[in-house]
């Protein structure tokens, strides 16, 4: 199973977010440069960058710092948030992303979703299935989306995707668990996805039942930068998966 640490951003510094709540931040690092880089150092390959700025105003605002990253580090990152526009999405291409994570445009304008589905291919563009009870979040998870999961996986994997981030946003930031019944579900009807968990994880318990589950990667964040877990027990983790 691929271990991917995240770097969320507000005005270009680390933070976490407790719920997808904007009012409940707080900041663990002004140097995203330097945390991708102590992941890297540790034996780490991937990153999720996610632009919390972007995801709410609904256009990238933190690009120089995924440029900084990919630029100078041999991370494979993926990035997500505020990625609205095909102007948007081939900055992040341009800027070093080698894969984009759409979410709120998957519901808002699917045709423009599923164009860069094909453009792009399945290998590039990550769906980005967020979710507060059944139901799609969207827009920084600020709103319902009004669509719900399942319906929402089976539309998006017959049209070829792949890969899809689900984010538990009532477990996101409280350090209590994933959400394994959820990610156990959409792996009995969807066998064939890459299915990346994110939200919850605290220990590595957590990451051993994610793998047996059958989970292609897990995203690990509030967990590294509360001393849960160390990066050097996750990429020794990975190694072994």
């Amino acid at each position: 199973m691929h271990i991917i640490p995240a770097i969320d951003l507000i005005g270009g510094k680390c933070v976490r977010l407790t719920q997808g709540d904007y009012d409940q931040v707080k900041e663990y690092n002004s140097d995203p440069l330097a945390v991708a880089r102590q992941y890297e150092e540790a034996g780490l390959k991937r990153l999720h960058l996610v632009d919390l700025d972007g995801a709410k105003q609904r256009k990238i605002v933190n690009l120089p710092v995924l440029e900084r990253i990919a630029g100078q580090t041999g991370l494979h990152v993926d990035f997500g948030g505020g990625v609205q526009s095909d102007e948007d999405l081939q900055a992040a291409f341009e800027a070093g992303a080698k894969q984009v994570t759409g979410g709120s445009i998957a519901v808002r304008q699917p045709q423009t979703f599923e164009r860069w589905l094909e453009e792009h291919g399945p290998e590039r563009i990550i769906l980005g299935a967020d979710v507060r009870g059944r139901e799609i979040a969207i827009g920084g998870w600020q709103e319902g989306g009004g669509v719900e999961l399942m319906p929402f996986l089976r539309k998006y994997t017959d049209l070829g995707v792949r890969y899809v981030v689900c984010t538990d946003v009532s477990k996101d930031g409280l350090l209590q668990g994933p959400s394994f019944q959820l990610y156990k579900e959409i792996l009995a009807e969807f066998p064939q996805l890459h299915l990346i968990a994110s939200g919850g994880v605290a220990t590595m318990d957590d990451l051993r039942q994610l793998r047996d589950l059958g989970c292609w990667g897990c995203i690990v964040g509030k967990a590294i930068y509360e001393g849960r877990v160390t990066v050097a027990e996750l990429a020794e983790f990975e190694q072994k998966s």
